[in-house]
């Protein structure tokens, strides 16, 4: 059972995150002495995701927990920040960073983006079953059993969550009848390998012009994206007055209300009209158009797209994508709160499959990157909106620019669509690789 932490008011959790922010930056902003040369090698954004960690490690915040009532009664708990800031801060940064989006210049991104996603696809299909072929070989019993019980079953859920997210994981959950008493374990393992992934990400985008050197890559694309927007946010820069942040405010928050609206119509539309589909294959490739989130993400995008095209994008000038790093970074702090450093410890078994898995789809991106000479921010986003989707592709897109958000917002909403097949795929093979 995992002990209170010290702090369990979410008011003083928030706040002590943001302390964390305001270090960084502060830190981040001295000249001279070893601050700047400890930010040359480890980027602000790894530190507002590790920072989290290492106070919940402490104990003294924690995503969850449990305690005993008086009347023995075990009592879950867990922080809501998470969900407030996926929730409401995250589809309010996307719009806040899409308003000055340059639709036409993010198309001439051109093929090298989906093909670094369905590298990143193919990692997470023949990743899982390689894994497990290397595990049985030193200890047969972690990937074993039999029937419901099946390590390769509860995996099947790994593969649906890294290729497309929440949704397409309760549905591999469903197809493949995996014992729902052992389900945590498999969330646990989800959480601990995607965050290390992240982690190793974030520290690749401050050496990614290293990176890029060494991939060979043509940068031309994104520079171009990122010295349009620049450009234009120069032509419209203003001091903002209090009534320009008022109405930044009210366009995030108001396209955030408008896209919860949305989704809380058509998540339960679309969930009666998957239910009706007869095959259970079909029915549970379609799953994700019954998530809330997959609309409020997909709605607020398209929204912030088409506001893009009007006098909303002048915005910009005062300071609009600014308001959405913001919000970027809490989310990030909230993401880094979910893991515990020492829980790599827990379970070794099931984290080394985990790690080997995750280890396969990196060396074949890299592999990939470096023939066909795609940019670490390819190779970051693609896998991002794979492993982590629409709550995590978009920090690490908007990590080399916000303008570029939009990116890991349209590949993980692919992720989506093409999530629950992809982890049938890989779970066959699973099967077959655990002799199942």
């Amino acid at each position: 059972m995992q002990q209170a932490p010290i702090f369990t008011d979410d008011t003083i959790v928030f706040g002590l995150l943001m302390l964390t922010l305001g270090f960084i930056f502060y830190t981040e902003s001295i000249k001279t002495g070893f601050w700047p040369k400890f930010y040359r090698i480890v980027p602000g954004l790894f530190m507002a995701y590790m920072l989290p960690a290492v106070l919940t490690t402490l104990g003294l915040i924690a995503p969850e927990w449990q305690t005993v009532s008086e009347s023995g009664e075990i009592v879950e708990h867990s922080t809501s920040l998470y969900y407030v800031s996926s929730r409401y801060l995250l589809p309010a940064a996307l719009v806040l960073m899409t308003l000055s989006i340059d639709l036409k210049a993010v198309f001439n991104l051109g093929w090298k983006a989906l093909v670094m996603f369905l590298t990143g696809t193919l990692g997470i299909v023949i990743g899982g079953p390689i894994a497990i072929l290397l595990i049985s070989m030193i200890s047969p019993d972690t990937v074993g059993g039999v029937g419901p019980d099946a390590v390769w079953r509860g995996l099947s859920t790994l593969a649906g969550s890294w290729i497309g997210g929440g949704a397409n994981q309760t549905a591999m959950l469903e197809i493949f009848e995996y014992n729902q008493s052992e389900y945590g374990k498999m969330v646990f393992v989800d959480i601990v390998v995607a965050n290390i992934w992240m982690a190793i990400i974030l520290i690749g985008i401050g050496r990614s012009k290293v990176i890029d050197k060494w991939l060979g890559a043509d940068n031309s694309a994104i520079e171009a994206l990122k010295e349009k927007v620049t450009t234009f946010a120069k032509s419209v820069k203003r001091n903002p007055s209090l009534t320009d942040i008022m109405i930044i405010v009210a366009i995030a928050f108001g396209t955030v209300s408008f896209s919860h609206i949305c989704a809380n119509f058509l998540a339960p539309y679309f969930s009666s009209i998957v239910k009706s589909i007869e095959s259970p294959t079909l029915r549970n490739t379609f799953t994700f158009l019954d998530s809330q989130f997959f609309w409020m993400i997909s709605i607020a995008t398209l929204v912030a797209i088409l506001l893009s095209f009007t006098k909303a994008k002048n915005y910009e000038g005062a300071g609009a994508s600014k308001f959405g790093s913001v919000f970027i970074y809490i989310l990030v702090a909230s993401i880094g709160m979910k893991i515990d450093l020492m829980s790599i410890f827990d379970n070794p078994g099931l984290i080394a499959v985990g790690l080997i898995w995750i280890s396969i789809h990196a060396i074949l991106l890299i592999f990939v990157a470096k023939i066909i000479k795609a940019p670490y921010f390819f190779l970051a986003v693609g896998s991002q909106a794979n492993v982590g989707g629409a709550a995590s592709a978009p920090i690490v897109a908007s990590a080399f620019h916000p303008s570029l958000a939009t990116v890991g917002v349209l590949l993980a909403v692919f992720g989506y669509a093409i999530g629950t097949i992809a982890a049938i795929g890989c779970t066959i093979l699973m099967k077959i690789a655990a002799g199942g």
